[in-house]
């Protein structure tokens, strides 16, 4: 298990003084990514190996925003790991010990330089702490965008360098950040998925299409270089 202390800052609420979506996602990629100080055999692997793990999805439940001002807490630990594959739970839980966030996620184990799936040695995989997996939905990792609606184009982003991170593409939680950017007025959401396929990196443009369906579940498919970059689901 890893933990970060956080704070409700100016810079992580939005105008009605509640966290943004896209902050709660900046805290657990951060936990999840500095996870590897607690599994120092996992660091010295990864450090001398040039591997890295990359997000390859994310499920959020979300049962309480936070406001301005609260101290919270970004907790997350492994249940299930394996040669290519790592499986965890982040919760966020505020000064109570009350949760307000429930996410699980799947890692993919990469060569920092090529991108491409690399197998960890089971020699090092026998020293992760492995933990039980918290009560919250497990639905499925993959995102099935319904075939009968109607999508609609928005206009191209364009990757910047303050949406690089240290892997060399834009950090996963911008995916959140730009899609957060369509939706409609008024939408009220309690469970986000995101599906990651291909990186998006600097200077690529990344073109949007939104749908939302009669059953209220809102969609952005992001496409990079006629490929299918992320998919996020909000309902």
């Amino acid at each position: 298990m890893y933990s970060i202390d956080n704070i409700v800052t100016t810079s992580t609420c939005d105008r009605d003084g509640k966290l943004k979506l896209f902050s709660a996602f900046q805290m657990m990629q951060d936990c999840s990514e500095m996870w590897t100080d607690s599994e120092p055999e996992v660091k010295k692997f990864f450090g001398q190996s040039g591997m890295t793990q990359l997000l390859a999805s994310r499920q959020v439940e979300i049962v309480r925003v936070p406001e301005y001002g609260e101290h919270l807490k970004t907790v997350t630990s492994v249940f299930d790991v394996k040669p290519m594959f790592g499986f965890r739970n982040t919760f966020i839980y505020d000064a109570d010990g009350n949760v307000c966030y429930k996410t699980w996620s799947m890692g993919a184990f990469v060569d920092r330089a090529s991108g491409k799936l690399q197998r960890i040695p089971q020699s090092v995989l026998d020293t992760v702490n492995i933990e039980s997996k918290k009560d919250m939905t497990y639905g499925e990792r993959r995102i099935i965008l319904p075939a009968d609606a109607s999508f609609e184009e928005q206009m191209p982003v364009i990757v910047t360098h303050n949406d690089i991170d240290y892997n060399g593409h834009m950090n996963n939680a911008n995916y959140i950040r730009i899609a957060a950017e369509f939706l409609p007025d008024g939408f009220k959401y309690s469970e986000v998925r995101v599906e990651f396929k291909r990186p998006a990196r600097f200077g690529e443009a990344i073109y949007a299409q939104t749908c939302l369906t009669d059953g209220g579940a809102f969609y952005v498919k992001m496409t990079v270089a006629g490929a299918v970059s992320t998919i996020v689901e909000m309902k």
